[in-house]
């Protein structure tokens, strides 16, 4: 069965760190493409970045350049969001997605068909 499952989620002050972690069960991470997206409450999904097979990196929220960053680690199966100078804004809950294509581009990343599998989300709270 083919799955991702996202951790590392909790809350937060702001100003602080946290890393997600996205590991892939039932198949490898190795030719697909990895997104990152969030949806805080009463808000549409926003996608964050995306890093592609071959580790290049795309940002899609203006609002995380210089702040998050992506990773990815084939031999763990697993992608990384390493998010800093966590904001009260960055509250929602995150996402994971994967594609066998590109990252998306970002007139279509919005489109929920743009990635084949997903995981169910990670919660992340940032608030003092």
């Amino acid at each position: 069965q083919l799955q991702l499952v996202e951790s590392g989620g909790g809350l937060v002050q702001p100003g602080g760190s946290l890393r997600l972690s996205c590991v892939a069960s039932g198949f490898s991470l190795d030719y697909y493409a990895i997104g990152w997206f969030r949806q805080a409450p009463g808000k549409e999904r926003e996608a964050v970045k995306c890093i592609s097979h071959n580790g290049g990196a795309t940002t899609y929220a203006d609002s995380v350049k210089g702040r998050f960053t992506i990773s990815r680690d084939n031999a763990r199966n697993t992608v990384y969001l390493e998010m800093n100078s966590l904001k009260p804004e960055d509250t929602a809950v995150y996402y994971c997605a994967a594609t066998d294509r590109m990252c998306p581009t970002r007139q279509l990343v919005a489109d929920y068909s743009a990635m084949d599998y997903w995981g169910k989300g990670t919660l992340v709270t940032v608030s003092s």
